[in-house]
């Protein structure tokens, strides 16, 4: 294949910027086709690529945990996203979030500034398969696409449902009652911290169990992703399920009364300029008059006036074990990769990561050399064995890094916090290797 050659990328999110992104710094012409804005899904809403969807923040950029590993591998691979993340963020503690407009505004104007990249703003139905082509339509991939990868692979999708935290304006929020602070005082105090006494904790989850919810259509079956459940689902499971959970109060203290409350909803900013907040770990699918009713029971969010309600929205996926090769290209057509949420990782540098692979196997092949799976010790090599091994397929579900993920360190039993440093130095002395190896550097 000559060096020329294009590549077609279905799909302007994330993972398909960056696929798009490792293809043009080796050279290579990019088509990428995207529907918006002639049609967009129901959870979308702004024309730009790169579009964050649910939360605006990419999670920790500490390098004491896995998500904090997976972004620093990705900058010494030359992420796109994870640079435009970092030139647009937001306070938010040691969380990696965004001005989720800026970014997606950084995002496009690098790709546009590329000579060998071409936008067509139009929805693809039909999947050239004589072409090497990225599919990275992510969880919300259009029905009549949907029909057309299925008829490629041969195999049924898997749906589950993601829910939408809400979004609250700044200027309605009752300072008075809230307070600003981080966990155990890590980092700058970024978040405002709604407390709640066990009295108004106990109301909330009342209101909670008997919120109306919006019901699913009778032939959808509904599988939610562990990590990212609906908050009336988790007050279901038990009474203290969230004071145990995203309302934990462990590590604040409400300087009004100079004690930890009983438990807490903590508000992230949305943007550079302060004016939202997101509800942390409050995505919901409650209809919107339920969540203006019930979230007003929180302390300091009495009058919220509400930027976005939480919403639900299908996620796609498909079994990666069964059907992916470690180059992400499918085991029956060589010519069509899989990148982004649609393989089966979970969060937006998942996502971004397994683009990053996607893209970088597309150029090798080009090239007419073959790309080395990044090494096992490493977060992306890691994630990458857990949707491409056979041995996931009977029972494959969704999947966020974890130090699980990684090879098992050998030698003698350490702290917890020893231990994440330890896989951590191992993961980049790993990736320092393997990108040497492969003249990626």
């Amino acid at each position: 294949m000559s060096k020329s050659e294009q590549v077609i990328i279905i799909g302007g999110g994330l993972a398909g910027c960056e696929a798009a992104w490792q293809l043009l710094r080796r050279g290579h012409a990019v088509h990428m086709y995207e529907m918006k804005p002639q049609k967009f899904s129901p959870a979308h809403k702004m024309e730009n690529l790169a579009e964050l969807v649910c939360s605006n923040s990419l999670k920790s950029n500490s390098l004491d945990n896995a998500h904090g590993l997976l972004k620093e591998e990705m900058r010494r691979l030359h992420s796109l996203i994870i640079s435009a993340a970092d030139s647009t963020a937001v306070a938010a503690g040691s969380a990696l979030a965004v001005d989720r407009l800026l970014f997606a505004r950084e995002v496009e104007a690098q790709l546009n500034q590329q000579n060998n990249f071409t936008l067509h703003r139009t929805e693809i139905t039909k999947i050239p398969e004589e072409m090497l082509t990225i599919i990275a339509t992510g969880p919300l991939t259009s029905d009549s696409l949907a029909q057309e990868i299925a008829r490629i692979l041969e195999s049924s999708y898997l749906y589950f449902y993601d829910a939408i935290a809400p979004i609250v304006e700044a200027d309605s929020i009752n300072m008075n009652k809230v307070f600003l602070a981080s966990r155990y005082d890590k980092g700058t105090p970024d978040y405002l911290n709604c407390p709640l006494s066990e009295e108004e904790y106990k109301r909330f989850h009342q209101a909670l169990l008997s919120g109306e919810k919006v019901l699913a259509k009778a032939f959808e079956d509904i599988k939610h992703f562990e990590g990212c459940l609906p908050v009336e689902v988790l007050a279901a499971r038990g009474k203290n399920t969230l004071a145990f959970g995203p309302m934990k109060p462990v590590g604040l203290i409400d300087p009004h009364t100079g004690v930890i409350p009983y438990a807490v909803v903590q508000l992230r900013r949305e943007n550079s300029s302060g004016t939202l907040f997101n509800m942390v770990g409050f995505q919901t699918k409650l209809t919107w008059p339920e969540q203006q009713r019930i979230f007003r029971l929180i302390p300091g969010l009495e009058n919220a006036g509400f930027a976005r309600y939480g919403s639900i929205h299908r996620n796609t996926y498909v079994n990666s074990p069964s059907l992916l090769a470690p180059s992400l290209q499918l085991k029956n057509n060589e010519n069509i990769f899989l990148a982004g949420q649609i393989t089966g990782v979970e969060g937006y540098t998942e996502s971004t990561a397994m683009g990053l692979l996607a893209g970088l196997n597309a150029a090798f092949i080009i090239e007419g050399k073959k790309l080395q799976p990044p090494p096992t010790q490493t977060a992306i090599g890691a994630l990458l064995r857990y949707i491409t091994s056979v041995e996931y397929a009977d029972h494959f579900q969704p999947m966020n890094i974890n130090f699980g993920l990684l090879d098992t360190l050998r030698g003698k039993k350490l702290r917890k916090r020893d231990k994440n440093i330890l896989y951590v130095s191992q993961a980049l002395r790993s990736l320092n290797d393997w990108t040497t190896a492969q003249c990626l550097n």
